[in-house]
This record gives C-alpha cells, sequence and structure tokens, in this order.
C-alpha cells in the first residue's frame, strides 16, 4: 500500500470563454495550469493563495466534480476517470466535499435526516430509512448536535450547525478523503474554532485525509501536516507547514506571510507590500508568472518558466533565484 492516498500530476483546468452570437471559444480562463500534489494518507494539505489563484478549482478537479483538461489523477492508486462504472461508484463514496457556503449546499427541502441519509441510501449502506435515520443520528451527535434535531430543515440551524451537518453528510458516506473548500470562512470566530476542533477530533477517529482550502493562513498553520501556495493557476511553493511558516523561499510565499495579523511591532514593520493586480489567468505573463509583482525579479523571468526545485527534503520551489 502506498503512503500517499491521492496523486495528481500535470493537472490543467481551462475554462472555454466564448463570444458572439455563435458562442464560438476565443481563448480559455487557466484556473488551474500544470498541478502537482501528492496527499499523504491521514494527513492534512493545506492550499493558501489569493482569490482567483485556483484553490476552488483543482479542489472540485481533484474530487472529480468537474472535469480536468488535462493531466492525471490517482486515488489509491486507481485512475479516478475509469469507465468501471463500479469503481467509479465506489470513488464517489469514499471522497467527499465540504462547501464554503453550507446553506446553499444543503436542499432546503429535506429534513436533516434525508440529508445525510441520502449518500447512506445511494450506496445501499443501509438497508431502509429507519436504518437511514439511526445512522444519521449517530454521525449527528458525532459532529457536536442533538438527536432530536434530524427532524428539522437547514433554515432552522445556525451556520455553524449546518457546517457540523455538512461535515456529518461528508462521514455518513465511510469517506475516507475530504476536501474543505473554506470550510469555516463564513463562520464567526468562536464557531470556526469549535468546527476546526470538529475536523481534527474526526480526524483522529476515523483516520481521515484532507485537504483544507483556507485563506487564513493561521488555520491552515493549525490545521496542516503539508501547506501548498498556488499563484495564478500554479503551485509556487510546497513543504510541511513548520518549513514553509519558518523558511518561506518564494517571494509570493513571504508577502503572503508578511500579511498575517501579529501582535508582534517588528513583524508588523516587515510587511511586504505587492503592487500590481493579478494577472489575467486568461492571459498570463510569460516566464515566471509571479514576476510582474515580484520585488526580487530577475531578467530572465520574464522570458523562461522556472524549474520546480527542492531547496530542503520535501521543499520545493518554483523560483529561478532558488536554482543552482
Amino acid at each position: 500500500m502506498s503512503d500517499f492516498l491521492l496523486r495528481a500530476k500535470g493537472v490543467k483546468k481551462h475554462f472555454p470563454i466564448r463570444e458572439g452570437i455563435l458562442q464560438r471559444i476565443v481563448g480559455y480562463v487557466r484556473a488551474v495550469d500544470g498541478v502537482d500534489i501528492n496527499v499523504r494518507r491521514g494527513s492534512v494539505l493545506g492550499i493558501v493563495g489569493e482569490s482567483g489563484c485556483g484553490k476552488s478549482t483543482i479542489g472540485r478537479v481533484l474530487c472529480n466534480l468537474i472535469p480536468k483538461t488535462e493531466g492525471t489523477i490517482e486515488f489509491d492508486g486507481q485512475d479516478i476517470h475509469t469507465k468501471d462504472s463500479q469503481k467509479a461508484k465506489e470513488f464517489r463514496r469514499r471522497v467527499n466535499f465540504v462547501f464554503q457556503d453550507p446553506f446553499s449546499s444543503l436542499n432546503p427541502r429535506l429534513t436533516v435526516a434525508q440529508i445525510i441519509g441520502e449518500p447512506l441510501l445511494a450506496h445501499k449502506l443501509v438497508k431502509n430509512k429507519k436504518e437511514m435515520t439511526i445512522r444519521a443520528v449517530y454521525f449527528l451527535e458525532k459532529c457536536g448536535m442533538f438527536a432530536d434535531q434530524v427532524y428539522r430543515y437547514p433554515h432552522q440551524f445556525s451556520g455553524g450547525q449546518r457546517q457540523r451537518i455538512c461535515v456529518a453528510r461528508a462521514l455518513a458516506a465511510e469517506s475516507e478523503f475530504i476536501v474543505c473548500d473554506e470550510a469555516v470562512s463564513a463562520l464567526d470566530v468562536s464557531i470556526q474554532a469549535q468546527v476546526i476542533n470538529l475536523l481534527m477530533d474526526l480526524r483522529e477517529s476515523y483516520n481521515l485525509t484532507y485537504i483544507f482550502i483556507s485563506h487564513d493562513l493561521n488555520v491552515v498553520r493549525f490545521i496542516s501536516d503539508y501547506v501548498s501556495v498556488m499563484y495564478l493557476g500554479q503551485i509556487v511553493e510546497s513543504a510541511p507547514k513548520d518549513e514553509l511558516f519558518d523558511n518561506p523561499t518564494h517571494p509570493y510565499t513571504k508577502a503572503l506571510l508578511s500579511a498575517v495579523p501579529t501582535f508582534d511591532k517588528a513583524s508588523r514593520q516587515g510587511r511586504i507590500i505587492l503592487e500590481g493586480d493579478i494577472p489575467s489567468p486568461s492571459n498570463p505573463p510569460p516566464g515566471c508568472r509571479f514576476h510582474t509583482r515580484c520585488k526580487e525579479v530577475l531578467p530572465k523571468c520574464s522570458m523562461d518558466s522556472p524549474p520546480l526545485y527542492e531547496v530542503s527534503p520535501g521543499h520545493t520551489v518554483q523560483c529561478h533565484r532558488c536554482t543552482p
């Protein structure tokens, strides 16, 4: 058995741009443009970056919620795009997604028991609706809620409770791999802590593997084992979390970490301000995609795309300044 539960190589996702009455394709939005990701069993991989860098898109592509344009994705050694319907259904059971907005991801016409029980019936994990309700209550209670709440509807809950329902639904089908896309960003700070602690406890209890997508670098540092930094559809730096936060190497990573709120006056004075806007993903700049905003730019950065260089074991950077 491989140490890696999921492997993705050269993954691309390009969305067509259509114009005119005939809706002809005139270009592509390169939301994800050549990404390699390896996720270890039982670990948490954090993905960070500015809005529009492709974090949510890569999460959806890895779960096969939207089709990839290029590349290969293997889950537990099997291609997730298999034509074998039984293997595809098994992949759907073992992989789940927790969306950013819990209210829009819950059917308002279904009770909590039906919402959590849907995957159980679809994958034939229960024999009847009575057994479905019993299991729904079990997972709801595991997520810190009460048994009598299974007959309520989503609008009767707070944002934190709805997110707990989403987590319970992901667990109910005995999923092993869960992608959390900004799962706590819409919640109050106190509720964020509760949901994060819940995710950590469930990880220990069920040996879960997470991809945790977030803007909040403090949350990512707390929950993750490894961190990947995305910029304009590409991963520019990856490392174990302590290595990345203590020794950031890519100029973009340094700028992101300098923006983390802190009470340390010296850290605030070291803030790196990025000038200019993120280039359009439909027309990315040649060479290094960060060179238009980089303060450490070299002449070749605007011409040649930098290779991925390993600066230390497990710490890779896509930057010309790191190449030997």
